[in-house]
């Protein structure tokens, strides 16, 4: 083909493109429609680049409704909080937020499965994770934290060690996290068995983390000819660690476990994908913990009055104050739920760092009403944004100051929890997100905030820690993790620790 005819075909393709794009006027009660200025693409580079700053821009430009070309897509975007609960309760029949998640599934984890109900699953799920076994979770967690932790020979000699705080953190909890759902190497647990645990849920983390940080890419499907090879590798390698005949001789698998490949074999799951799944679980049930833990103590380390006022709550935690922490066994829910302090740094931290797109096919040309009386006409066939992490979490009509860390900012003058939040001067039902809400709502919540106190706790009791350097700044956050739950820093924090003699 000549270069003159290369040159028309292109041109050729750029103006199908640019009469595709353009192809759609905004209708009569629909929201404000901003296409872009590149055919078919319009904002998908702005979005991709940086979604909050992308998105705030649009906010001021259009007001907190209207709908941008992303990549072909129509997405309306809302981010008034107060009609937040109009989509979240929305039936699947015209709000369905399966649709999208099947394809992440795909795309990520190479998941495929029959007759996908994610409501069936949720139901089944929720009786394992919530209620009656949650106890249960609590308790094997604080063990397996203890033998992460607190096991190796080279910590428990007091020396001082440098790490990242985020490597430290995330491999920490997802480590316990793993062996507290997936089993441990044996029953009752000797030090061999514990060393074992300790190997194994280290290979486990650094494959995990491997596959993790190319997380953005596949789920947007922009991943470099360069880089399939090694994610073929990191996946085949998740896999075999989690296919269900490996985990078949571990001891004390959790209840979730048990259920959850049970509902998968009524399924007819073959147990090559059963091992798919349960490395998607194992993102979907720990994959923000380690991020949230990270943010949680680097914030503490940077503001000494935090730090302060947490370690004088935990030291009055009830099973503490009777004995030494070296002695406990176990972390009881009640001592847990009586941390308001903790709480409120942990709010304040999610509220700064969790920024999940949360997401609806619109599946039927429907009217979405909003929460101050207007109405908006949403299509057929577009997709429905809501992005928390904008507004309610960094709303400054909500919030005073919403870029600052306050560690008390959830906490009322009396010492318990703040719920009172406004805008417009009415009071808001959702003032921060991290968990979603709705159908949306996190069914692991409970069992991730104990897992997180406990680790701090242990932190806090049993180590000496610091940062490298004291003027160490807090991080900017890695853009490309928009979306995907709790924020991940650019860069990781050094410090410095050691297990107190």
């Amino acid at each position: 083909m000549s270069w003159a005819a290369l040159l028309g075909l292109l041109a050729a393709l750029l103006l199908l493109l640019l009469l595709l794009s353009r192809r759609r006027a905004r209708r009569p009660g629909e929201p404000p429609l901003d296409l872009g200025s590149i055919p078919w693409l319009g904002h998908a580079l702005e979005f991709g680049r940086d979604a909050a700053s992308f998105l705030t821009r649009m906010k001021e430009k259009h007001g907190d409704i209207f709908t941008v070309l992303v990549g072909g897509r129509y997405v309306t975007v809302l981010l008034d909080p107060h009609s937040y609960d109009t989509v979240m309760w929305e039936p699947r029949t015209k709000l369905d937020f399966q649709a999208y998640a099947v394809i992440l599934m795909e795309r990520i984890f190479k998941v495929q499965l029959p007759d996908y109900d994610p409501s069936d699953e949720k139901a089944k799920m929720k009786l394992t994770l919530q209620h009656r076994d949650l106890q249960a979770l609590t308790d094997a967690m604080y063990t397996n934290l203890c033998t992460v932790l607190l096991g190796e020979p080279a910590e428990a000699a007091g020396d001082w060690r440098k790490a990242g705080l985020l490597e430290f953190s995330y491999s920490a909890l997802l480590r316990a996290g793993f062996l507290t759902l997936y089993g441990v190497e044996a029953s009752p647990g000797t030090p061999e068995s514990q060393a074992e645990d300790r190997s194994h849920s280290a290979d486990v983390f650094h494959t995990f983390r491997q596959l993790d940080l190319l997380l953005p890419k596949l789920a947007r499907g922009s991943v470099s000819a360069g880089d399939k090879d090694h994610v073929c590798a990191v996946r085949g390698r998740l896999w075999k660690l989690l296919s269900p005949a490996r985990l078949a001789s571990r001891a004390l698998r959790s209840s979730w476990l048990e259920s959850y490949l049970l509902h998968l074999e009524e399924m007819g799951v073959s147990p090559e994908m059963q091992a798919r799944v349960l490395v998607q679980q194992l993102w979907a049930t720990q994959g923000n913990m380690g991020p949230a833990a990270f943010w949680l103590l680097l914030y503490l380390l940077k503001n000494p009055e935090a730090l302060a006022a947490v370690r004088g709550e935990l030291e009055h935690i009830p099973p503490h104050a009777e004995q030494p922490a070296s002695q406990m066994h176990t972390l009881p829910q009640k001592a847990l739920d009586n941390t308001p302090v903790l709480d409120s740094v942990l709010s304040e931290c999610l509220r700064l760092t969790a920024a999940p797109f949360i997401t609806r096919e619109v599946v039927a040309d429907m009217a979405l009403p909003l929460a101050d009386g207007r109405e908006f006409s949403l299509r057929r066939g577009d997709r429905l944004l809501l992005f928390p992490f904008l507004s309610p979490q960094r709303d400054p009509e909500i919030y005073t100051d919403p870029e600052v860390f306050k560690y008390n900012r959830f906490l009322s003058p009396d010492g318990s929890e703040k719920k009172d939040f406004y805008k417009g001067g009415k009071r808001l039902k959702n003032y921060t997100m991290p968990w979603g809400a709705g159908h949306n709502q996190c069914l692991g919540k409970a069992y991730a905030i104990y897992s997180i106190k406990q680790f701090v706790f242990l932190v806090l009791t049993h180590f000496d820690l610091e940062l490298v350097s004291v003027d160490e700044e807090i991080p900017n956050f890695d853009l490309s993790r928009y979306g995907f739950g709790l924020m991940q820093p650019e860069r990781d924090v050094p410090v410095q620790y050691r297990v107190r003699l």
